[in-house]
């Protein structure tokens, strides 16, 4: 949290392990957003809150910490927002800064965020990206840009010969036989995956329908 360049306007959004308030106080102070979602334990009072909500929100007021860290490091008022997931069937609670914004875009903040963390760890996953070669914006996305374009053409390869097997069980064959001259049919079938559970449930995207 230290390192992030904040500017005055932007939102930032965190999940429960960023319930830093002294931090959060500080993005406050800088004229910036934050969306935090808050931890179950945390303590408050409320100083106000609304009668008429959206579809989903079950709460949606003003708060103070009564806390003595809380409230120490983080003194002003704070929107507090319960959210019902009707897909997850559960409810978030989340801390906001912002008063102007609807309690539905609140929410959806969060999400979005948390469909980018979703497709860092596809990256990790998929990709085998564990760490970056370079630091500059343009190394980073040359780097993920070459993972994704190998990434397409193996996925091309797989579906033009119809093999039976999960791209990332492809890409694993391929990194390992890089300097092989055999061909790829011979190669797959002298190959032996024991682990097929992991193979049959994968939640590995498909970028095509194998019943094209």
């Amino acid at each position: 949290m230290d390192e992030i360049p904040y500017e005055k306007g932007s939102y930032y959004i965190f999940d429960r392990g960023y319930n830093d308030f002294g931090r959060l106080y500080l993005i406050r102070q800088l004229g910036a957003n934050f969306v935090v979602r808050a931890k179950r334990n945390v303590q408050y009072k409320r100083i106000s809150w609304k009668r008429k909500l959206p579809p989903n929100v079950l709460s949606d007021s003003t708060i103070q910490f009564t806390g003595y860290y809380p409230q120490r490091d983080y003194p002003e008022p704070l929107r507090l927002i319960i959210y019902w997931d009707k897909e997850n069937k559960r409810d978030f609670i989340f801390l906001t800064n912002n008063f102007d914004l609807s309690a539905l875009d609140v929410a959806e903040l969060y999400r979005n965020r948390w469909q980018i963390e979703l497709f860092f760890k596809w990256l990790k996953q998929h990709l085998k990206i564990k760490h970056f070669y370079g630091t500059s914006l343009i190394a980073v996305k040359i780097q993920i840009f070459v993972a994704i374009i190998t990434f397409c053409l193996v996925a091309i390869v797989q579906h033009d010969m119809k093999i039976e097997l999960t791209t990332y069980e492809l890409l694993h064959v391929l990194s390992v036989s890089l300097t092989s001259k055999m061909h790829l049919t011979d190669l797959l079938n002298k190959t032996n995956f024991q682990n097929d559970k992991e193979r049959l449930d994968s939640s590995e995207p498909l970028l095509f329908d194998l019943n094209f």
